[in-house]
């Protein structure tokens, strides 16, 4: 009876972690159905919650920056999505990034983009955006400079390579001409292309058209020629631009004559 005793006990406490074997390899799959539920079912954007401790940290190594350089620092702000942003005068493009990838509590080995941004109604038009990545703090900054048509820029290609093609497209897109650069020429546009296309003074129709001919059966350049009708804009739709083809209001419907007179 004891033998038949301990198993009874023996199977009745096998059985029960079986059971509760069972119930902790369904749990998983249960919340893995939930929580595609929940994500099908919500349409919330993620948004990242602002930090002010991260923000008051960014202020205090911006404002160690312009300490450490203060003859080429001529501001350093917080952008509303806790980004570090340091506007630089264009002499010093080389010693701030310099600065920005050596130094210790700093280094942003990481060259993520160069941008340019044209408002032609400064005295420096151009706006030349470098972006960083530190991958050892996990942070990002933005250094900002200024230039017009005419002053160069010099080129952080020494210190980046990846800096020759961002370049090299600046330089085809504004016309941003960069010093010391070791290959500057065209990157986006066609050989012999004339003019920049981001400028914002530069038509959008272009100045020349390229087509091939079957005469001389190659492709040729030619001065850009449109009818007066692709050069009026009334800013509605693109249909409405071209008379045979824009909506006529009922009043100016042409109506028989009998409803004519009625109307009248």
């Amino acid at each position: 009876m004891a033998a038949l005793g301990r198993l009874l006990r023996t199977g009745l406490t096998g059985s029960l972690c079986c059971g509760n074997l069972v119930r902790q390899a369904s749990v998983p799959f249960i919340h893995h159905a939930t929580r595609l539920e929940s994500t099908e079912t919500s349409n919330k954007p993620t948004v990242r919650k602002p930090s002010p401790v991260v923000k008051s940290n960014l202020m205090e190594f911006g404002q160690y920056i312009g300490d450490c350089l203060p003859k080429y620092v001529q501001k350093a702000q917080v952008t509303h999505g806790n980004e570090l942003e340091v506007m630089i005068h264009p002499d010093g493009i080389i010693p701030v990034i310099t600065f920005l990838r050596n130094h210790t509590h700093a280094q942003f080995l990481n060259l993520t983009d160069i941008a340019g941004v044209d408002i032609p109604t400064r005295k420096y038009r151009f706006e030349i955006v470098y972006n960083f990545l530190s991958i050892a703090y996990n942070a990002r900054i933005r250094v900002k400079t200024y230039t017009d048509e005419l002053t160069p820029i010099q080129s952080i290609e020494p210190i980046f390579k990846g800096a020759n093609w961002y370049e090299r497209e600046v330089w085809d897109m504004f016309g941003v001409f960069f010093a010391n650069h070791p290959d500057l020429r065209r990157i986006l546009t066609d050989y012999g292309f004339e003019g920049h296309p981001f400028r914002k003074d530069f038509p959008l129709t272009g100045y020349v058209e390229v087509r091939y001919d079957d005469e001389v059966k190659r492709v040729v350049v030619e001065p850009l020629e449109l009818a007066q009708e692709f050069r009026k804009f009334d800013y509605s739709t693109p249909w409405e631009s071209f008379p045979n083809y824009r909506e006529v209001s009922e009043e100016q419907v042409a109506l028989p004559q009998g409803e004519a007179e009625e109307k009248k």
